[in-house]
């Protein structure tokens, strides 16, 4: 397995430059959504190790991912408080948690071991995009620290989920249609209800006198949604998006670009 690569310990919270980020709505919608979701990844943790049973992928998931996963909620959440100071992250976290623990039952996982770990590369190809996307967007040096060393550990998740999913294939003879059904089901889920989630429940709590269906919530989803939009990068979600279908290395060339192009006009609407 591995040691983590950092530790919260070693961030420097107090050096924050408040004055670069602050004043940013949208930054703050998206980060703060961002650490209740990863807070609440023990919840779901428990229901992989469930699915997985003994198996040194659920040894991984309990051992190195939750630990490492929660500690992304921690650095977030913090880096929150310490900027935008009146926002209480508690509550939204809690009545966060109420609505999230239903995503995260057996049901809501694909029908077999080796089928789930295709899905979670594209969980993780999804998360790793999107700290990137922050890591570029941002000029904060304790923020770029940090989405820099989360995208580093969610890089890592999926290394370790697509070698799970070689080591199950090789029993289940898994072929690339049904492992491309899974990638797809799952792209379109990237734009996923825990984001939605996460957002209505920190707009909720940013904006006690306001409902959801506002429009003011809803051009603040769009442009959250927008600030990581202009700043993927869409061949880097291709490329970890093809990976699980071990397409041979002529073949990969040669749909990487278009596949680019489509996940551009994809992710975009």
């Amino acid at each position: 397995m591995h040691k983590p690569l950092w530790s919260i310990d070693t961030i420097k919270f107090d050096d924050i430059d408040r004055m670069r980020v602050q004043n940013d709505e949208i930054l703050f919608l998206v980060i703060c959504s961002a650490s209740l979701i990863e807070s609440g990844s023990d919840l779901y943790t428990s229901t992989l190790v469930d699915f997985f049973g003994e198996s040194e992928a659920a040894q991984w998931l309990s051992q190195y991912w939750e630990p490492e996963e929660l500690q992304h909620g921690r650095a977030l959440r913090r880096y929150v408080e310490t900027v935008w100071q009146d926002f209480d992250w508690d509550t939204a976290f809690t009545q966060f948690m109420r609505e999230y623990s239903a995503f995260c039952s057996l049901d809501e996982l694909e029908p077999t071991p080796a089928l789930e770990l295709v899905a979670r590369c594209v969980v993780e190809t999804g998360t790793a995009a999107l700290y990137r996307a922050l890591h570029d967007y941002t000029d904060e040096p304790i923020l770029k620290q940090i989405t820099g060393f989360i995208r580093s550990d969610e890089v890592r998740h999926y290394k370790y989920f697509h070698r799970f999913f070689a080591e199950y294939n090789r029993h289940a003879a898994y072929g690339r249609w049904p492992v491309l059904r899974v990638l797809g089901r799952r792209l379109a889920e990237l734009r996923n209800e825990d984001a939605d989630c996460a957002l209505r429940h920190v707009f909720q709590i940013r904006y006690p006198d306001e409902s959801i269906d506002s429009a003011h919530f809803a051009q603040l989803s769009k442009a959250a949604r927008g600030l990581v939009m202009q700043n993927i990068s869409h061949e880097m979600m291709v490329k970890m998006f093809l990976q699980p279908l071990q397409l041979p290395g002529y073949m990969r060339n040669w749909v990487q670009k278009p596949c680019a192009q489509m996940m551009r006009r994809f992710m975009a609407n």
